[in-house]
């Protein structure tokens, strides 16, 4: 089987998620014309800091980097998001960035 970030993941507990993981939400949904990579990733870190889904978080945070969303911009989104989200969800979205950040610098 073909190694994909959902069969990595999860495909040894969880082998038809995993499957759906990857060829629904990834092979399919992220692919559809109608928004960029880059604005799914910003609506998907904001959907996740707002739920408080640190878990996969770091994985959407080095994503959206990946699909051209600046730093700055994530920065941005995080501090107009502990207005909305609170102050936790953001304090947690930071230090998660910041970590990415610094795994990428060195």
């Amino acid at each position: 089987m073909t190694a994909t970030p959902g069969r990595n993941s999860i495909g040894d507990i969880t082998p038809k998620l995993a499957e759906l993981t990857d060829d629904v939400l990834y092979a399919d949904v992220w692919e559809r014309p109608q928004l960029s990579k880059r604005d799914r990733s910003l609506a998907t870190v904001a959907a996740l800091v707002a739920l408080y889904r640190a878990d996969e978080l770091d994985l959407h945070l080095g994503l959206a980097l990946d699909n051209g969303v600046t730093a700055e911009e994530l920065i941005e989104t995080i501090t107009h998001l502990a207005f909305y989200t609170g102050w936790p969800c953001a304090v947690t979205a930071a230090k998660q960035l910041r970590a990415i950040l610094d795994g990428r610098d060195s």
